[in-house]
């Protein structure tokens, strides 16, 4: 397992660590459960948000009295000063900390400057000068935002969407964090669930010496087949490459990611999941799926007016109600039986 240093932070881990999201949708003592499974099995990196509802409480009370051992990384959507904060003291207070080793802008909508008027900047470089955090970073899904982060020296990390359906645009954002002296932290390593072979998705990153993947983990059996990695390496082989060829033949392109940067729609359909069913029920199959809910809410893009509002919105540039109904008419043929998964 390599050691993976995140740029000029100084910070050092695995590059194998783990994304905090997923907890909050588990019990407290699950969550503590896995957290705790995941630090023995040789995880030191952990990253949560404020947004994550109890994600931080269940992180504080897993690592109370240990927290010289682990590297926690946290987030703020906050927009003003204030808000963030407010967010911080919350976040603290939450991991049972007086510090956080990394405190990042969430889901930035423009890389936030000095002197640009909003106070963001000044903010977070003064939560590091008070030393309530070590090292400040940027989360984007849109890829100039993220560009622009890195050009602007002014952020120590970088977290993204990357995984081996990237393209060679994001895999030269990667180079160029590095060439920066740019941590880089990679989400969404299976692409919102459509990548279900944990080897090949850990055999992708291992080609990168500066990134560290945080996968989201809710469940013990997930976490084993990460864990499992520390004891043999996966690789890039013949096998893996061929799985990624074929899954970049299927998914390349027109694909959403599931980023909800769309959201809210004006009719209420819930793009993130409505425009990728084809692909959800095909590699991550569950009955769930065709359940009578998930039935009326696909029926919901009928009612689409095509706005154009998602599009906008939509870091990827999809044409969102095209895919919404070629999903839908993909997933009523389904039902209907005349194509079968």
């Amino acid at each position: 397992m390599k050691t993976i240093t995140l740029g000029r932070t100084g910070i050092t881990t695995p590059q194998n660590a783990f994304g905090a999201l997923p907890i909050q949708r588990v019990s407290t003592d699950y969550a503590v459960m896995l957290l705790r499974k995941a630090y023995e099995g040789g995880m030191t990196f952990f990253d949560t948000a404020r947004a994550y509802t109890d994600s931080e409480e269940k992180l504080g009370i897993a690592f109370e009295g240990m927290r010289d051992k682990v590297r926690i990384a946290s987030k703020t959507q906050a927009k003003t000063p204030d808000k963030l904060w407010e967010d911080l003291e919350t976040t603290l207070k939450n991991l049972k900390t007086d510090h956080l080793d990394l405190y990042q802008l969430h889901q930035v909508p423009q890389c936030y400057r000095p002197g640009d008027g909003t106070g963001m900047y000044e903010a977070l470089l003064e939560a590091k000068e008070k030393g309530l955090t070590r090292h400040i970073g940027v989360t984007a899904h849109k890829i100039g935002v993220a560009e622009e982060a890195v050009q602007s020296g002014l952020y120590e990390t970088l977290q993204y969407p990357f995984n081996y359906l990237s393209t060679e645009r994001e895999i030269a954002l990667v180079r160029a964090c590095k060439d920066a002296g740019m941590g880089f932290i990679a989400m969404k390593g299976l692409s919102g669930g459509l990548l279900n072979n944990s080897r090949t998705c850990m055999a992708f990153m291992s080609q990168f010496d500066n990134v560290v993947p945080i996968w989201g983990i809710q469940r013990e059996s997930e976490l084993d087949e990460w864990l499992a990695f520390f004891e043999k390496d996966a690789v890039m082989d013949e096998e893996a490459a061929a799985i990624i060829a074929k899954d970049k033949a299927e998914l390349g392109g027109d694909f959403c990611r599931s980023c909800g940067y769309c959201m809210p729609c004006t009719m209420d359909i819930q793009i993130r999941h409505c425009a990728r069913m084809s692909q959800m029920i095909r590699r991550a199959p569950s009955a769930a799926w065709l359940s009578p809910y998930w039935q009326e809410e696909m029926a919901k893009i009928e009612s689409c007016i095509e706005c154009g509002v998602c599009m906008t919105r939509c870091p990827y540039e999809l044409n969102i109600p095209k895919l919404l109904r070629k999903n839908l008419e993909d997933y009523r043929r389904i039902l209907s039986g005349e194509v079968t998964v």
